[in-house]
């Protein structure tokens, strides 16, 4: 497992985990930029997965700050929740937005990433609650 990869068991199935993200989001607020449903697009072709969809979660306003910041750094926005199954147990996982700007170094990427990482510790913690 990577160092920077936060890894939470979900005591959910997987959609029910993954509407339990988008509510949690919604609630900070968060916007759902995309939802990538890999089994769903995988069954158009006659496959059959296990769970593995992906959230595309940010806000207008963090985009702005990260763009002002290093336009560069805007390839890496917008953040990913990626929720699959493993073990027979369904995972939520994501990389720590802070590590996700490190390798820009920059300082207002650095306070953007701190408290970014607060906002999607909060949004996993609050999807996983019972």
């Amino acid at each position: 497992m990577r160092g920077d990869l936060v890894q939470r068991v979900s005591s959910y199935g997987c959609d029910e985990t993954v509407e339990r993200l988008k509510a949690a989001a919604a609630e900070v607020p968060m916007g759902i930029v995309a939802h990538i449903n890999g089994q769903a697009n995988a069954a158009k072709r006659g496959l059959v997965v296990d769970c593995d969809q992906i959230l595309e979660i940010f806000r207008p306003d963090f985009a702005v700050r990260v763009w002002a910041a290093c336009k560069e750094a805007g390839l890496d926005i917008p953040l990913r929740l990626h929720v699959y199954v493993s073990g027979g147990r369904t995972v939520v996982a994501y990389r720590r937005p802070s590590e996700v700007f490190a390798p820009y170094d920059h300082p207002d990427l650095g306070v953007l990433g701190t408290e970014l990482d607060a906002v999607f510790a909060g949004i996993v913690e609050r999807a996983l609650i019972a």
